[in-house]
């Protein structure tokens, strides 16, 4: 009889494609997890991995017991809401991935007010410059800023959200673009950006991006040191000394949507979480892109609370 311990283990090292990789989340070091995978080919007798310097690939077999054991995984964890019922605050452990932007200056605020709702609630934030990978279970649900077009998942537009150019209050006024060609552009390192909706500066003739970085924040830094760039309006608030500029001329409208494993919508809890960040996060764009707006003729005096 096989221990679902064991299979645990192997959905990890499936996820992960590499013993190092699932060692983490298994809170086992990765020998114990290689020899682990072997006692369960053993008891099996049949291969679960082509291994190789690139790491560990399903075979036929492994790909078949996969989507078996995720299969259980998911009846073990209905049947454990089931029993805990939907009356309790929300429990046990939820990992949301999201673009640096929103991890850094909307996610926060979310989680902590989740969280203070539902005290045995560990919410982890998952920030990372590209999309989130849902099939290896990376996350148990994703922020997007396109919604995707294949695989077995259930997506829920969010909300939409501004974006302008800025630049530091002190500089010269900008009155067209004319104006601020010449200036170093702020944005993103071009071979990386990871979604066509990211790519702001392509048509407005700016020139070649001289400060770059993969990350929002970061660029939010280098815009404080001077330069022009595009701006989400949610992240103005953090650095007052920054202003919008060409609103009229310039503006771009993007959206977040919120992705999960389809098989998820039949999950009470991962529903209630679902709805408590969609909820949370549509508040938090609009309080802190009003706040951008209050603050444009206050000389970026308020900081957000």
């Amino acid at each position: 009889m096989i221990d679902w311990d064991d299979m645990r283990v192997f959905l990890g090292v499936a996820r992960a494609r590499s013993l190092s990789g699932a060692a983490p989340g298994l809170r086992m070091d990765p020998a114990t997890v290689g020899r682990r995978i072997a006692r369960l080919e053993e008891s099996l007798g049949a291969t679960l991995f082509l291994k190789s310097p690139q790491g560990y690939a399903l075979t036929d077999f492994g790909a078949r017991l996969q989507a078996r054991a995720e299969e259980a995984e998911e009846a073990m964890r209905l049947a454990i809401e089931e029993g805990q019922g939907a009356s309790q605050g929300l429990t046990g452990q939820v990992r949301v991935g999201a673009p640096d932007g929103c991890a850094n200056y909307l996610l926060p605020q979310v989680a902590a007010r989740i969280q203070t709702e539902n005290p045995g609630l560990e919410f982890q934030i998952l920030a990372l410059p590209r999309v989130v990978n849902l099939s290896r279970r990376e996350a148990d649900m994703a922020i997007t800023v396109s919604p995707p077009d294949a695989g077995r998942l259930t997506v829920q537009k969010i909300t939409d959200y501004k974006l302008h150019l800025a630049q530091r209050r002190d500089a010269p006024e900008a009155r067209s673009l004319a104006d601020v060609r010449g200036r170093p552009v702020v944005g993103y390192i071009p071979d990386m950006i990871f979604d066509r909706a990211l790519d702001y500066l392509g048509g407005l003739g700016l020139g070649a991006v001289q400060l770059a970085s993969n990350s929002v924040s970061v660029q939010l830094m280098l815009l404080r040191q001077g330069g022009v760039g595009v701006v989400h309006d949610f992240a103005l608030p953090y650095a007052p000394e920054l202003g919008r500029i060409l609103t009229d001329e310039v503006s771009f409208t993007r959206a977040f949507y919120l992705v999960r494993h389809d098989a998820d919508r039949r999950s009470e809890r991962i529903s209630r979480l679902a709805a408590a960040v969609i909820r949370g996060l549509r508040d938090e764009v609009l309080r802190l892109e009003g706040l951008a707006s209050l603050t444009e003729g206050q000389g970026g005096t308020t900081l957000p609370s």
